[in-house]
């Protein structure tokens, strides 16, 4: 069973469709819409300040969304993909996004609709990640603006997601 806490009387909201795999941990002040699925050893941790996750989104393997104390909340829209042991702090991404496996995304951060993080990319605090490209590096600089087939990927892989996660279900 995942490991699913209050901290300080709030208990995480979870809509009922969500895949939340067995030894995912989300404890506190963290809302997740519909049709999420949250991977092995996940952590979502919203004891500092709260973290808001939209429908149709994927928290794959071994990543950790956090937040910042009186500081940053954590607000994930929809149809965003988070790759394996990425980092996702205080930040806000917008929808159809893809955040790269092993990527770092810092306090207050925004990356735009449209956009994908590179794998092992760092994007820095402020930092503002404009729609329609692909930013990649330590410290991540936009690199160049999407092709279709990259734009066409932001679409379908959220979808692949559910697809993956019913194997589970059924």
């Amino acid at each position: 069973m995942p490991l699913i806490l209050p901290v300080k009387n709030k208990l995480p909201v979870i809509a009922e469709d969500c895949f939340i795999a067995p030894n995912a941990t989300i404890v506190g002040d963290v809302t997740i819409g519909e049709k999420c699925s949250v991977w092995f050893n996940a952590v979502i941790r919203g004891d500092v300040n709260s973290i808001t996750i939209g429908h149709h989104s994927n928290i794959q393997d071994g990543v950790c969304v956090h937040a910042t104390y009186l500081k940053a909340s954590t607000n994930i829209g929809n149809y965003v993909s988070v790759g394996h042991n990425a980092i996702i702090h205080g930040c806000k991404l917008d929808d159809y996004v893809l955040v790269g496996m092993g990527a770092i995304v810092m306090d207050d951060a925004v990356v735009q609709s449209n956009v994908i993080i590179a794998a092992g990319a760092v994007v820095l605090e402020s930092t503002i990640c404009e729609s329609g490209y692909l930013y990649a590096g330590t410290p991540a600089k936009k690199i160049k603006p999407l092709t279709e087939e990259q734009l066409a990927l932001l679409q379908k892989l959220p979808h692949n997601y559910n697809l993956y996660s019913s194997w589970f279900t059924e």
